[in-house]
C-alpha cells in the first residue's frame, strides 16, 4: 500500500470543474487513489474498535447521468456488498471542506433502534462527543453545527427525527477547511483521523448496541 501523503489544493478544486464525465475523470485519477488508500488503512483499525471486520467502499456516482458529483468519499460498513443500509463512517470532500463522520443514512432500517439507544444514553454521548465535532441532519448538504451550539436539546431532537421522519439522517463527526495546513501533512492528518475515529467508534458502538464498549 503506498503512503497516504494528505489533500492539496487540486483535491478541492476538482469539484470546479464542469461537466459530469470531465469532473467524474478529475475524481477518478485525482482523489480516488488516495480515498483508496484510506479505506485500506483504516479497515483494520475500524474493525478492532467496532468488533467486528468492517469493509471500505469507495464512492462510483455511478447513477449520475447529468449533474456531476458535488462531493465523494470513502466509507466503512459491515457489509462486503454496500454500506447505505447500515451504520457506517465516511471520509470525504466537498469543494469547500474535508469530512471525517458516523453516518446513519435513510436508507439504513435500524433508524429507529439506533435512535431509541442513543435517547437512552444521551448523558453519555454528550459527555463522549467533543463540543468542537459537528453534527448534521443530511449528508447531501455540506452544512453542519458543532455541538456546542446545538446542546443537549439540539442533539437530542436530531436524534429523535432520526426514528421520526422516514428520510431523516444523522452523521457525527469533524469537518477540516481545505486551507487548513494539517492537509498537507499525511501523517499528522492520520493522527487526526485516528484519534476521530477513537470517538465516533464509541458512539457506534453505543448506538448500535446500547452501551459504551469496555474499551477506551
Amino acid at each position: 500500500m503506498s503512503a497516504f501523503h494528505g489533500f492539496a489544493q487540486e483535491d478541492f478544486d476538482v469539484f470546479s470543474i464542469d461537466g459530469l464525465d470531465q469532473r467524474m475523470d478529475a475524481i477518478k485519477t485525482i482523489i480516488r487513489p488516495k480515498l483508496e488508500a484510506l479505506g485500506q488503512q483504516f479497515a483494520p483499525l475500524l474493525s478492532i474498535s467496532c468488533g467486528h471486520e468492517m469493509f471500505y467502499h469507495v464512492a462510483k456516482h455511478a447513477r449520475r447521468t447529468v449533474n456531476p458529483p458535488v462531493d465523494t468519499w470513502v466509507a466503512w460498513a459491515a457489509d462486503k456488498r454496500g454500506y447505505k443500509k447500515h451504520p457506517h463512517f465516511q471520509i470525504g470532500l466537498w469543494g469547500t471542506h474535508l469530512f471525517v463522520w458516523y453516518a446513519v443514512i435513510y436508507e439504513a432500517p435500524s433508524k429507529g433502534a439506533i435512535s431509541q439507544a442513543m435517547k437512552e444514553n444521551m448523558d453519555e454521548i454528550l459527555e463522549l462527543i467533543p463540543d468542537h465535532f459537528h453534527w448534521s441532519p443530511d449528508h447531501t448538504q455540506p452544512a453542519s453545527t458543532a455541538q456546542h451550539e446545538l446542546g443537549k436539546e439540539g442533539v437530542a431532537k436530531l436524534v429523535d427525527r432520526l426514528a421520526q421522519v422516514k428520510k431523516a439522517e444523522l452523521l457525527c463527526g469533524i469537518t477540516i477547511d481545505r486551507n487548513d495546513p494539517i492537509l498537507l501533512d499525511g501523517n499528522a492528518l492520520v493522527a487526526r483521523l485516528e484519534t476521530t475515529f477513537a470517538v465516533l467508534t464509541k458512539l457506534y458502538n453505543l448506538s448500535s448496541s446500547g452501551a459504551l464498549t469496555a474499551s477506551s
